[in-house]
């Protein structure tokens, strides 16, 4: 059986296509994500519009590079690094982050993130 560990480092270490993959086969139906504070996503389809979509469709090359975890129970960190060119702007960026995760019964049920805007920001603009 996969720890909640396991589960979530799929979600990071592979194609895009498995990546995704393995992210919606560990979602849960309620799925509360929150990107930024301010930014909540209840529900997978609203995540997938609300923040895949957007990053396939105004991004080039933007990847969420994973360099640790850190497990404690229900609860799995990862940190790492964002980068990508923004299309509107022409501009890259390249931003620290943490996602937090909380798991149930094997499924995510709630992800904070946390991350540098002012450096996202500065791409967009």
């Amino acid at each position: 059986m996969a720890t909640n560990l396991d589960l979530i480092r799929r979600t990071y270490e592979g194609t895009s296509e498995e990546n995704g993959r393995n992210l919606l086969a560990v979602l849960s139906p309620d799925i509360e994500w929150t990107e930024a504070e301010g930014f909540p996503y209840v529900g997978v389809e609203a995540l997938m519009q609300g923040v895949f979509k957007r990053l396939g469709s105004e991004w080039t090359g933007y990847r969420a590079d994973v360099h640790s975890f850190i497990a404690d129970g229900d609860r799995v960190a990862a940190f790492g690094v964002y980068s990508g060119i923004y299309k509107a702007t022409g501009k890259s960026m390249t931003a620290p982050f943490a996602h937090l995760y909380e798991l149930r019964d094997g499924k995510i049920i709630r992800m904070r993130q946390y991350v540098d805007t002012v450096l996202v920001s500065r791409a967009l603009t």
